[in-house]
């Protein structure tokens, strides 16, 4: 049996958690999942970097085998050992009191434990003044998630530059490719596959440039200000070393907020990254749009790139394969738009000297993270790296298309390419074909202007006088 302030509660003697997280499992039983892994890890550093400080400061002077213990307790949370003894659910009220207390306690068993105690004996090591000594989930719980964000962002980081790479790859692939452009989904002007696939490579890049600054946005932290910023309860020492400790331990940039009200109180922070993981997922839905669009039909559709097939694409269609991938990451770009509205009304609700909805914060910016870098990685290895273009329809849509009037204005001028257009629908039969028959020009230089030199060329020729 363990007590608390509300009473007793029974445990399982081998648990490592005790009866904060019992609470807490009765009372939040409600996302059904558990509190992300990385928040976890990034929970042990937090602890460890509190731990070391204390120690240091002589916190531990007359037990330095509870501190041993203690900080071992904390890397090996740290370096997720200990991730199913955290147990409770990922929404929680009490901005995150529960996920702390719950690490509170795992460390404290694990630490007793390691002295050659039984799990609950809290006289050698306790939750509350040990392991939780100068802190509040007011700071820990901020602290440790934007540790988490920054070391799920560097891993999505490295799958956006993979896909730019993906599609730069294409882009060399098809630069010889002249295809059909298109606006408003209807033929427009001649355009190069290859120039398509440079559009995507570029987005990619913004998204890469932007997500590796959100590192500055978010290394900034409370850790220190204990429940509301003023630091109550932490000696003076330990708030001035702390977060050096943590930058020590991480390698991270981590640096001490200059108002430590103000960043215990806001969480505008992660509204703004968010954003930024947002318009990644913008460029990522535009693109997996693109991608199915190019590959439709085959026959019947656009069917200019063939996307590598991955499963059969119905149970009663013979033959059909459907654009898996595309579809699924589009799927992920959708729930982080989604996280984004959900996170932006939880940073709004804060109240006064705290936000009591980080953990919906939380789930949903690493979340929103994770899913982003595995969409990514899925496009990328089993679509992107193996798509193919048809170049003969790709060629025989330019010869039928009356954009192909387009790339002769230099030559014969807006009226009569417009004418051109005109004569090739009513006659059935191709641009090309207008032209040569009608004496325009010869079919050399109709290739010569729908070339890919000639259609990615900026702007037209030199008019000579």
């Amino acid at each position: 049996m363990e007590k608390d302030l509300l009473g007793e509660m029974p445990v399982p003697a081998t648990a490592l958690w005790g009866i904060h997280t019992a609470r807490a499992m009765e009372n939040f039983p409600i996302a059904r999942r558990p509190v992300h892994p990385e928040l976890i890890r990034a929970m042990g550093l937090v602890k460890l970097a509190a731990a070391t400080t204390n120690e240091r400061l002589g916190v531990w002077r007359e037990t330095p085998e509870k501190a041993q213990a203690i900080m071992v307790a904390c890397r090996e949370l740290a370096d997720g050992l200990l991730d199913t003894h955290v147990i409770v659910d990922a929404l929680q009220g009490g901005a995150g009191t529960s996920t702390n207390m719950n690490v509170n306690e795992v460390l404290a068993n694990r630490a007793i434990v390691i002295l050659g105690g039984e799990p609950g004996d809290y006289g050698r090591v306790s939750p509350l003044d040990d392991v939780n000594r100068h802190q509040s989930t007011n700071d820990v719980y901020p602290t440790a998630l934007k540790l988490a964000a920054i070391r799920l962002l560097c891993e999505l980081e490295r799958e956006v530059v993979g896909l730019q790479e993906a599609f730069q790859s294409a882009e060399k692939k098809f630069a010889h490719v002249v295809k059909v452009g298109r606006t408003q989904m209807q033929d427009a002007v001649l355009v190069t596959l290859g120039r398509e696939f440079s559009a995507y490579a570029d987005a990619m890049g913004r998204d890469r440039w932007r997500i590796y600054k959100c590192q500055e946005r978010l290394r900034v932290v409370n850790l220190g200000g204990t429940a509301v910023g003023t630091g109550l309860a932490a000696p003076r020492q330990y708030i001035f070393q702390v977060v050096d400790v943590l930058r020590e331990l991480t390698g991270i940039g981590f640096a001490r907020a200059e108002n430590l009200v103000d960043a215990t109180q806001n969480a505008d922070v992660f509204v703004e990254v968010s954003g930024i993981l947002k318009a990644h997922a913008s460029s990522l839905l535009k693109i997996c749009t693109d991608l199915r669009l190019l590959s439709s039909g085959p026959t019947a559709g656009l069917g200019e790139i063939r996307l590598p097939a991955r499963q059969a694409g119905s149970s009663i269609m013979p033959g059909k394969v459907n654009p898996v991938i595309p579809e699924a990451a589009s799927q992920a770009a959708m729930l982080v738009m989604g996280h984004d509205a959900t996170l932006t009304m939880a940073c709004s609700m804060g109240s006064l000297e705290l936000n009591a909805f980080l953990p919906l914060v939380a789930m949903c910016l690493l979340e929103s993270i994770d899913v982003l870098a595995r969409a990514d990685g899925v496009l990328r290895r089993l679509c992107v790296e193996g798509i193919e273009a048809d170049v003969a329809k790709c060629r025989a849509q330019v010869e039928n298309s009356t954009a192909a009037a387009t790339a002769l204005l230099p030559e014969i001028g807006y009226e009569r390419a417009a004418e051109v257009a005109r004569t090739a629908v009513e006659r059935r039969c191709s641009v090309r074909e207008v032209v040569v028959a009608d004496g325009l020009m010869a079919a050399e230089r109709f290739d010569k202007l729908t070339s890919p030199e000639a259609v990615c060329r900026l702007g037209m020729p030199e008019v000579k006088r």
